[in-house]
């Protein structure tokens, strides 16, 4: 869960976002590539969960993403629910090359949502793209408001995948937090003892609409 309170001295944000899809789809290099340029070409399948934090600048706030990797195997799936809590975005990943990856997506979606919030900030992700000569989904198929080809071996979009989840989780939070502080302008006895928190996960009713990953 995000939280931010007016009190804080710093003006720092925590954004929990989750990698899912099927196993070998490359969601543990698109972590490495993004939090430390790294890639693996023999990386063995995750065990458990795994995650790293990154920071990142958005209008001179600093953003903090903590991003959650898991394993796409099923004998996995006993961590569903605590690896979900809290989580305010998601990358929903398959493999351009294995189109059965794809196909999964919509059983990705539907756990996503069972076990987290429904406004959760999705952004599906065609993964190895580098590897186009043996291309089973055409990048027409990945359509969506949010919607990104990646290549953790030649880091395409890497990093602009994870990126445009957090601004628009940040965008989202950041016009809750205008919207409270009009409210309060209207409404001061609605203040308690001046402090305000807001939660981000409650702040994405307005989180994008259309596509193949919206709610």
């Amino acid at each position: 869960m995000a939280f931010h309170s007016e009190d804080d001295k710093s003006e720092d944000y925590l954004f929990k976002i989750v990698l899912i899809g099927d196993s070998a789809v490359g969601k543990s290099n698109l972590l490495a590539r993004f939090a430390r340029d790294e890639f693996y070409p023999n990386s063995k399948s995750t065990i458990g969960v795994e995650f790293q934090t990154q920071k990142i600048d958005i209008n001179g706030k600093e953003i903090k993403a903590q991003i959650w990797d898991t394993a796409g195997q099923e004998r996995f799936r006993a961590v569903t629910s605590a690896y979900y809590r809290g989580a305010v975005g998601a990358l929903l990943v398959y493999d351009i090359s294995r189109k059965q990856t794809f196909h999964s997506i919509g059983r990705w979606l539907n756990e996503l949502h069972t076990h987290s919030d429904m406004n959760v900030v999705t952004i599906l992700v065609g993964n190895k793209s580098d590897l186009k000569d043996i291309r089973e989904v055409p990048t027409a198929e990945g359509k969506g408001l949010f919607f990104m080809e990646t290549s953790a071996l030649d880091s395409s979009n890497v990093a602009a995948a994870f990126e445009t989840v957090v601004k628009e989780i940040y965008n989202i939070l950041s016009r809750k937090v205008m919207s409270s502080q009009e409210l309060n302008k209207q409404d001061p006895a609605s203040l308690s003892n001046g402090k305000k928190v807001v939660i981000a996960s409650e702040a994405q009713g307005e989180a994008k609409k259309g596509g193949c990953c919206s709610t």
